[in-house]
């Protein structure tokens, strides 16, 4: 049986956070998130790694990241242009915005050939998400499938936050995702603001997807249709992106796709704003302590 691939999402400078942080150091040893995905990926079972980058960053991204794993893991590398679009559509005059996750999968169709996870590459998702994603991938099932984390556990102390929060059917698979924008903790409450003040009162045991996804290669003809009508509808509005969420839920609606979610996410960390980064590399810290992770990952 053909071992999964991993597919790690990079192509983003992240603006709120202020770098390149798909390249900033949280470990002992220089450890970026991404080594520690890779490595908790590799020893799950994953056999391939596939980076989503953009042209411009692919010499320091090579440099600092795909140096480290060439001789571990198989590599690859894909590319997320603006201009990368199907046939029949041009890039519209001024746009600068990339054109979303679903885009960015998209960037990979040629490069894998088996049942693949989809990860950010700055969310620290745990060694339990990817030996469960890695079960669902190799059970050979049809369905895709989706890691789970509990809402309270996704926060950010430094600031406010969005999440797609799930409801599931009955039998565990996904039903759709809300979108929640501006939600923090406020005076022991968990909350989602609107636009017009308006609050949103959540437990905080909610289920939240956090890009964290299990497919097989069929679905790369579906996204593919899903963003071409997407450019249809939107592909002139310059700062419209199509989210691989958005996609996920209209294929479930269309009765084209069953994603059945995971509840093995645990201890997810990410580093959405500058301040992340020192409680990123506390967590680490303790996960070492506790003995789940070497000193120094490669070592």
């Amino acid at each position: 049986m053909l071992k999964p691939t991993l597919l790690i999402l990079a192509a983003g400078m992240g603006s709120r956070y202020g770098g390149l942080k798909q390249i900033d150091p949280i470990g002992p040893g220089g450890e970026t998130i991404m080594d520690y995905s890779i490595y908790d990926a590799h020893r799950a079972g994953f056999g391939k790694a596939v980076f989503v980058i953009r042209k411009q960053i692919e010499q320091p991204f090579r440099q600092s990241i795909g140096a480290r794993f060439e001789k571990r893991i198989p590599i690859d590398y894909v590319f997320q242009e603006l201009d990368n679009l199907p046939q029949g559509f041009a890039l519209p005059a001024g746009r600068t915005r990339p054109w979303g996750t679903t885009h960015a999968i998209l960037a990979a169709a040629h490069a894998i050939r088996e049942p693949f996870a989809v990860i950010n590459s700055d969310d620290f998702y745990g060694a339990a998400s990817f030996r469960g994603l890695a079960g669902a991938l190799l059970s050979a099932a049809n369905d895709y499938s989706m890691v789970g984390f509990a809402l309270r556990d996704t926060l950010s102390p430094f600031g406010p936050v969005s999440r797609g929060v799930c409801r599931l059917d009955k039998h565990g698979f996904l039903h759709d995702i809300v979108e929640l924008k501006s939600i923090e903790q406020k005076n022991g409450r968990v909350v989602s603001s609107a636009p017009d003040g308006a609050l949103t009162n959540l437990t905080g045991n909610e289920t939240v997807s956090m890009n964290m996804w299990g497919f097989t290669p069929q679905i790369f003809p579906q996204l593919d249709a899903s963003f071409e009508q997407f450019l249809r509808l939107h592909g002139a509005d310059l700062n419209a992106e199509c989210y691989i969420p958005n996609t996920v839920n209209d294929l479930i609606r269309a009765g084209h796709a069953q994603v059945r979610v995971l509840p093995c996410g645990g201890a997810w960390f990410g580093v959405t704003y500058r301040l992340d980064r020192d409680r990123a590399v506390e967590n680490i810290r303790r996960l070492i302590e506790a003995g789940q992770y070497p000193e120094r990952l490669w070592a």
